[in-house]
């Protein structure tokens, strides 16, 4: 009786990546995707806050102001508003309508009235700086292969403006060198873009050089395991 050929067994399937290793190829894969997310999301609550709180929905209004109580002192002099007469008010404004005098005793104390409308969750400087990254993070996405990092020295150009703007209004009449000053909304939102564009400059080529090292390693890895089962 004549015998049948035999099939010529399948090659053997790589099953041996873990899901450790799945999980890191995919975050190495798609980190700047992942970052500008939680970016989108970090500085687009703070935003959300006082459209909730003009449609009325209160509730996950004051959730989104508490959770960020921890990241901004919230005074509502230097935050934007929404739904009212102006997008800003001074100390002036806000202690004529509050009656509060000591501008530091409305720290985590957002407002939300129909005198000024519904103020956002965090301040200028943070939502500049946050919007920044989030800016500069979209456009890292197209220079990602080519950008150099930045230099540190270069780096502290787009720290300075933040730390004089800052400080001076920080300890500005507590010094005996430094007058008293509050800075205004368009300094804030300058140097806090300065600030996350540079940051995310200095950052991200270096992330991004660690996160394609990680793949070059994990998809080589790969590729030797797939030869030895073949």
């Amino acid at each position: 009786m004549a015998l049948e050929p035999q099939a010529t067994p399948a090659p053997a399937v790589n099953t041996s990546r873990s899901f450790p290793d799945r999980a890191v190829l995919f975050v190495a894969r798609h980190w700047l995707l992942l970052v500008n997310l939680a970016v989108f999301i970090f500085i687009g609550l703070p935003i959300l806050a006082p459209f909730l709180a003009e449609a009325g929905l209160e509730r996950p209004a004051y959730w989104i102001y508490s959770a960020y109580r921890i990241t901004c002192h919230q005074l509502p002099y230097r935050s934007y508003f929404i739904g009212g007469p102006a997008f800003t008010h001074s100390v002036a404004e806000i202690e004529a309508v509050t009656g509060v005098n000591d501008k530091f005793a409305l720290i985590h104390r957002p407002l939300v009235n129909s005198v000024f409308g519904s103020q956002t969750a965090v301040c200028h400087r943070d939502i500049a700086i946050y919007g920044a990254v989030l800016v500069a993070g979209l456009v890292f996405g197209l220079v990602r292969d080519r950008l150099k990092p930045l230099p540190f020295k270069f780096f502290l150009l787009f720290v300075i403006p933040i730390a004089v703007d800052g400080f001076t209004q920080l300890l500005g009449g507590l010094v005996p060198f430094l007058p008293a000053r509050e800075s205004t909304w368009f300094l804030r939102t300058v140097t806090g873009a300065l600030f996350g564009i540079g940051g995310v400059w200095l950052a991200y080529p270096y992330i991004e050089q660690g996160m394609r090292e990680i793949r070059q390693s994990l998809e080589k890895a790969s590729q030797d395991s797939d030869l030895v089962l073949t």
